[in-house]
């Protein structure tokens, strides 16, 4: 992940002094654990300033509103008592070329700050930290005690000490050409390498889009470059330096990344804050994505597997107890020929009374024939008890195993991250897993599954009608059941696990073939049998769909339905210019 450099910090500044000083603080949230958001309110808008201490993602940049989540984070309520109602009057950097900014709070513009908020961006050892005007610490989002470091523990009541001074040299305008080239290649090496060893300020994502920039090789070495590539790369390193000055930035989306430089940009971006929010949020929730598909994923498979061994188990008792007439036939059998067993018999062939076909009876022989017809009726007793017992046992697996295999496709639909529409939906099946008590709520909260966060796929059939597709059980369950209308179709693989898809009418609105056929391509595709040529659909009336009393999530019954052929591989090629 790319981390916020200097030059990066120095033009998201630039906007937050531009468009945001000063303002008023309204409210103070803590998103995560590394996270802490601040409603800023100036005369013209309001907005959400962005504090990330993450160790990998650590920034400052206005972002979008927090989720409506109680906030149980000491730091946020410690921020909130003493900053609430204040006005952020200045963001200053600590002293030239360092990642930390000093964010000042007043009672109004003009006076003296009481409050220092210091940021300190500097990625495993990024910080906030809120000290008195005096500079004594009262509280950190991260403390560090004097075990921790020596060199400078945070901990509150103490005083606050800048971070140690960086030793390298700094970048000057008025350096000329020769004495930069010279420090650069004194010691012959790559030019990515030097440039960052030899001044302060540079990321290695800097020097290599500058490098590119003057069309060189970022890991060419410095003895082999010309008079004339020299000066090429020096022109692009005062050009960054004048950017520096002049506080003039060109914010863009690089292939892998991004830049506030322009240099080698794909496109633009609006503003450095929309650049920032959304490259670090994408990251993160594509992290976020990976993990919790990889958690889910293991959790339904070790659920299914055991109640596949379960759902075989009792299977095969039923098998056995199929038996049980066959035991009770060779009793009467061999009630009806008493006088034909003998004493020490260890089986006994007897004719059947239908087919008259030798039948052989194995027998105890310590038995005579009346107790071995008795044992014999036993055994079809108690197997008749154990049929009764096993079904709706077998049946409860059955339903636990439907169930699960339904959650199972929906989280093979989100084989990878697009948008937060994904990290989202992830979400909502992880909640409605806690809520079926298949996983343990980590986080030990009350989460509220009566709601969709996510939007549903959309689609438009040839004819220009509306289709909405499931993405997990929550969502099939309010397609079904809240939005579908009286004049809608309801579409679903035959028997098969899959989204619940909903073809969008209005009255007196009828569907053609290419309309019902593309529905049904996005139902088959949207199931267990995307890979299959041909996948059996039926489709309904809403109204004809029920779900069962005390059914989990996601399933349902229908009734008056009709069959028609999905070729789901006809859309896998062509579905994602389709949304």
């Amino acid at each position: 992940m790319q981390p916020v450099d200097f030059t990066t910090l120095t033009a998201i500044c630039v906007e937050l002094r531009a468009n945001w000083l000063p303002a008023r603080l309204e409210q103070v949230y803590q998103r995560d654990r590394f996270t802490i958001a601040l409603s800023l309110r100036t005369l013209n808008q309001r907005g959400w300033l962005t504090l990330c201490w993450h160790p990998q993602a650590a920034r400052i940049c206005i972002s979008d509103p927090p989720p409506r989540t109680p906030d149980t984070f000491t730091f946020s309520q410690q921020l909130r008592h003493q900053l609430n109602g204040l006005a952020l009057t200045a963001i200053e950097a600590i002293a030239p070329w360092e990642r930390a900014l000093d964010l000042q709070f007043a009672r109004r513009p003009g006076d003296p700050p009481l409050w220092h908020l210091y940021v300190e961006v500097m990625n495993k050892y990024s910080n906030v930290i809120l000290t008195t005007a005096d500079q004594t610490i009262v509280t950190a989002a991260h403390q560090v005690s004097s075990q921790q470091s020596s060199v400078r523990p945070i901990q509150t009541g103490q005083p606050y000490e800048f971070p140690p001074r960086l030793t390298d040299p700094a970048p000057s305008l008025s350096e000329t050409q020769e004495h930069w080239q010279e420090r650069v290649s004194l010691i012959p090496g790559s030019l990515k390498r030097n440039l960052v060893k030899n001044y302060r300020g540079l990321s290695t994502v800097l020097v290599t889009s500058m490098v590119q920039a003057a069309d060189l090789d970022p890991e060419r070495s410095t003895d082999s470059l010309t008079d004339a590539e020299w000066q090429r790369l020096f022109s692009r390193w005062q050009e960054w330096l004048t950017a520096l000055e002049q506080e003039k930035f060109n914010p863009g989306w690089l292939s892998h990344g991004y830049t506030v430089m322009g240099w080698g940009a794909t496109t633009s971006a609006e503003s450095v804050q929309d650049l920032i929010n959304r490259y670090y949020s994408d990251q993160l929730n594509q992290q976020d994505f990976t993990q919790l598909r990889h958690q889910i994923s293991q959790r339904l498979a070790n659920l299914l597997k055991k109640l596949y061994l379960k759902a075989k188990d009792f299977q095969t008792r039923l098998q056995q107890s199929d038996e049980a007439d066959q035991y009770r036939a060779q009793a009467d059998l061999l009630m009806a020929h008493l006088h034909e067993w003998q004493p020490g018999m260890k089986a006994i062939p007897l004719k059947d009374f239908e087919t008259e076909q030798p039948v052989t009876i194995p027998l105890d022989p310590e038995k005579n024939a009346v107790q071995n017809a008795q044992a014999l009726y036993k055994r079809h007793q108690k197997l008749k008890r154990s049929r009764l017992a096993l079904e709706p046992l077998l049946a409860e697996v059955q339903t636990e195993i439907d169930y699960l295999e339904q959650v199972e496709v929906a989280i093979a639909q989100l084989n990878t991250y697009q948008t937060s529409n994904d990290l989202a939906s992830l979400e909502e099946i992880r909640d409605e897993l806690i809520q079926q008590q298949y996983l343990v709520d980590p986080e030990g909260r009350n989460r509220n599954s009566n709601t969709s966060e996510t939007e549903f796929r959309r689609y438009q059939t040839p004819s220009g009608f509306e289709v909405l597709v499931g993405r997990n059980n929550r969502q099939n369950d309010q397609l079904t059941f809240r939005l579908a209308g009286d004049y809608d179709l309801w579409f679903h693989a035959q028997e098969i696990p899959g989204s619940h898809v909903l073809l969008r009418l209005s009255a007196g609105a009828a569907p053609d073939e290419a309309d019902l056929q593309f529905t049904a391509d996005l139902a088959a595709y949207y199931s267990r049998a995307q890979q299959s040529d041909q996948v059996p659909v039926i489709y309904t009336e809403p109204k004809h769909v029920y779900k069962p009393k005390g059914a989990k999530p996601g399933i349902a019954i229908y009734k008056q339905e009709q069959v028609i052929w999905g070729q789901p591989q006809r859309l896998a090629a062509i579905l994602p210019t389709l949304q």
